[in-house]
């Protein structure tokens, strides 16, 4: 069973800087492309960036394009989303997802594995 656990989140000011962490557990993290999502209070949970399991491909949502970077240690089985440039539409709880794939989904229903999630709060 693999296990996702999410850090890093908090309240920062707009247009500071915030880096994400995920520890991957319990699977071969290798063998998982993987991705962060975001839900705002009152939305839907959106894509926000995924990388294939080699990681050498990665994908943004055009809102986020240019500021943030998505990252994975496969030797460390972790994932990194550094954050820059924030704004209050990025406020939202941010999930780290995993599917056993070898690239990432922009679909929340094709990952099976979700963290509880890590609260980011911009203040304008």
């Amino acid at each position: 069973q693999v296990q996702l656990v999410e850090s890093g989140g908090g309240l920062v000011q707009a247009g500071a800087s915030l880096r994400l962490s995920c520890a991957a557990s319990g699977g071969t993290f290798d063998r998982y492309a993987v991705g962060w999502f975001r839900q705002a209070p009152g939305k839907e949970r959106e894509f926000v960036a995924g990388i294939s399991r080699s990681g050498d491909i990665a994908s943004y949502a055009d809102s986020v394009k240019g500021r943030f970077t998505i990252s994975r240690d496969n030797g460390k089985n972790a994932l990194s989303l550094q954050m820059n440039s924030l704004n209050s539409k990025d406020t939202g709880v941010y999930y780290c997802a995993s599917r056993y794939a070898s690239m990432y989904s922009t679909k929340v229903p094709e990952y099976r594995y979700w963290g509880q999630g890590t609260q980011v709060t911009v203040s304008s």
